[in-house]
Order: C-alpha cells, then structure tokens, then sequence
C-alpha cells in the first residue's frame, strides 16, 4: 500500500461522498419537518387521518429500509394502473425511500418528546391565556427539540451509514467506488479508506450535536 495508491482512488472516492453527503442533507432537511407533521396528524382528533399516520409509521419501522429502497426504485412503476406515472430516476426514488422512513423515525422520536412533557405546562399556557398553537409553538416545541435532540442525533448518524445501502440500487455513492476498486485492485485498502471517510463523517456529525445540545442546555 502507497500513498501514491490511496490518492489515487481518493479522487473517485471523494466523488461517491458527495452523493453520500447530498442523500444525507436531503434526507434530513426534509424529513424532519414531515417527522413532525406526521406527529401531529397522528394526534389528530380526526380519527381517519390519525389511523393512517399510525399505519405509516407501523408499516415503514416495521420493514426494512433496504426492501423500501428496492419498492420505490424497482417496485413503483410495477403497481396497476397507476404504475407507468410512477417511473422515477433512481437517484430520485432513493431519496423519496429515505426521507419517507426517516420521516416515521423521527415522528415517534417526536412523539417521545411531546409525551415527556408534564401535562401542567399545557394547564399553565391555558391558564396564562395562550391559544393551542401558541402553547405548540411557545412552550411545547422548545422543550420537545431539547429533549430530542440527542436521539435526533443518533439518528442523523445511522443515517450516514445507511446511505451505503444505495449501493444495492445502482446509484453510485462511496461503497460503490470503494468496491469497484477493491475488485479492480485485488486489495482492502479501498474498504479501509472508506471506513475513515464514514467515520470522519460521523465525527463531524457528533461534534455538531454535541455543539447543538449545549445550546440547548441539555447537559
């Protein structure tokens, strides 16, 4: 193993990352808002649409990612009738596969949150006079973010992971690289390199959070 050698497969290497990096923002910033969509429909006094959030989330945590991944790639444009309206790239159809099981994590991870808060603080916002979105907004949501946030911060890094699971579709992220190379070169050093990526990536991840739940005073 040289340096000449890791270099050159850094390049093609750094290049998969960037779709890892990309999947990852996408996923986060879409799913977390629509985490705590689905956490209020699910509290919703509407019964209909508070069955099938709870039946979203039940189908989506009790499957595995990978099989959601292979449906919305391969298994989209196969459903009757409205099949050949559903023929998505397979970049697009990843992250709608990301997003939409990210999305039920975080809403029970969301639901947590809003269960752990003591039930005299919506006594008091009604007592003070606040309306039901005030007491959401005002009281209810910052004390839900802070006690969260380190499960959202879990999540966040098994995301990093699971964005390797692109591989199984085709869509070229940084295992892909790693693994063309390894077949290519007859060596693990592609595999190693790859590892320090993912794990320089989580450590960037911690220390964000790590940044973030100080803000938030939760330790």
């Amino acid at each position: 193993m040289s340096m000449e050698y890791i270099l050159r497969i850094m390049k093609p290497m750094l290049e998969g990352a960037q779709m890892t990096v990309i999947l990852f923002f996408i996923t986060l910033i879409l799913s977390i808002p629509l985490g705590f969509i689905v956490t209020l429909l699910a509290k919703s006094q509407f019964k209909p649409i508070a069955w099938l959030m709870h039946t979203y989330i039940y189908v989506i945590r009790g499957t595995p990612l990978l099989l959601q991944l292979l449906f919305f790639c391969f298994g989209l444009p196969m459903l009757p009738v409205i099949g050949e309206y559903l023929v998505l790239d397979r970049t697009t159809a990843a992250v709608l596969a990301f997003v939409l099981n990210y999305a039920a994590y975080f809403a029970e991870i969301f639901r947590g949150g809003m269960l752990s808060i003591d039930k005299g603080q919506y006594e008091a916002s009604q007592v003070l006079g606040l309306s039901k979105s005030q007491t959401l907004i005002r009281v209810i949501v910052p004390q839900m973010v802070r006690i969260a946030l380190p499960a959202v911060t879990n999540e966040a890094t098994t995301l990093v992971k699971d964005t390797a699971l692109l591989y199984a579709v085709a869509v070229p992220e940084l295992l892909h690289f790693a693994n063309t190379a390894v077949n290519r070169d007859f060596t693990i050093v592609p595999y190693v390199v790859a590892a320090v990526i993912y794990l320089l990536m989580a450590l960037v991840l911690t220390i964000f959070f790590r940044a973030l739940e100080k803000r938030f005073k939760f330790e």
